[in-house]
């Protein structure tokens, strides 16, 4: 009698539940993550990003600066950007310089041979090999969980509560499949596409500064007449200082011009 109320209870909880929604939950169980990735069929070829910072010092930024540009692009490269300093003692360019990773070295050994001097040269490697396989392997198992859903969602939901369910699950796999196609995208072009930081300098000695400027004729009157003003200037204001004494003067002379008399 157990065993029969137990089968009998399993029964009515599978039935309780849509052909539909039984086969989404198989698919949630199993979910695309949980599977995993057949690396025996992704091509292992080493995905390895290269980068490298370099500062130079050359005898003229313009020149260097084109010559540069010009060794990149004849090895398919360009310039992503560029920042251009200029002061009194120095020209700075830095830009950096985007190249197919097979040309890598031979663009910066190139561009570093028309240094004056190289201050520093850094090259950095990172391999992003395992990343890329896992992501790849994943990025497969999803499209085929959501070829599922879609064949699910065309010959089986019949209701609406069947169809939501369903373009819910298509919904959340599709953003995850996008997210993947993203970072495979910039795996892709960080690897195909080797970057290099160059930072281009030269040193510029301050120019001597011009002798004394002589005045010329205008000017010296000029300055002749200001003085004369400034003379006139002080000796009226003087004379709104001293007025007593000059009235005392005067009273004193008279006195002693009649004295004399």
């Amino acid at each position: 009698m157990d065993t029969e109320n137990i089968m009998m209870e399993e029964t009515g909880e599978t039935s309780s539940l849509s052909g539909v929604q039984q086969d989404i939950k198989e698919e949630t169980a199993l979910g695309a993550d949980k599977i995993q990735p057949e690396k025996g069929n992704i091509d292992f070829e080493l995905k390895i990003i290269k980068e490298a910072n370099c500062r130079i010092k050359v005898l003229d930024v313009e020149e260097a600066t084109g010559l540069a540009k010009k060794i990149a692009a004849k090895y398919r490269g360009y310039v992503s950007d560029e920042r251009f300093t200029n002061t009194n003692y120095s020209k700075e360019n830095r830009f950096t310089i985007r190249v197919p990773q097979n040309n890598f070295d031979i663009v910066l050994d190139s561009i570093c041979k028309t240094a004056e001097f190289v201050d520093f040269k850094n090259i950095s490697t990172i391999d992003v090999t395992e990343e890329y396989v896992d992501i790849t392997s994943r990025l497969k198992t999803k499209l085929e969980v959501k070829q599922r859903y879609e064949t699910i969602l065309r010959t089986k939901a019949k209701t609406v509560e069947d169809i939501l369910m369903a373009e819910e699950k298509l919904s959340k796999l599709q953003e995850e499949i996008e997210s993947a196609q993203g970072r495979l995208k910039y795996l892709g072009s960080k690897v195909t596409y080797s970057t290099i930081q160059l930072d281009i300098y030269e040193t510029i000695i301050p120019k001597v500064q011009s002798e004394k400027y002589t005045l010329g004729f205008l000017d010296k009157a000029k300055k002749g007449l200001l003085f004369g003003w400034s003379v006139i200037e002080v000796l009226t204001l003087s004379l709104f200082y001293i007025w007593p004494l000059l009235i005392l003067g005067i009273f004193g002379f008279i006195y002693f011009k009649w004295r004399r008399k």
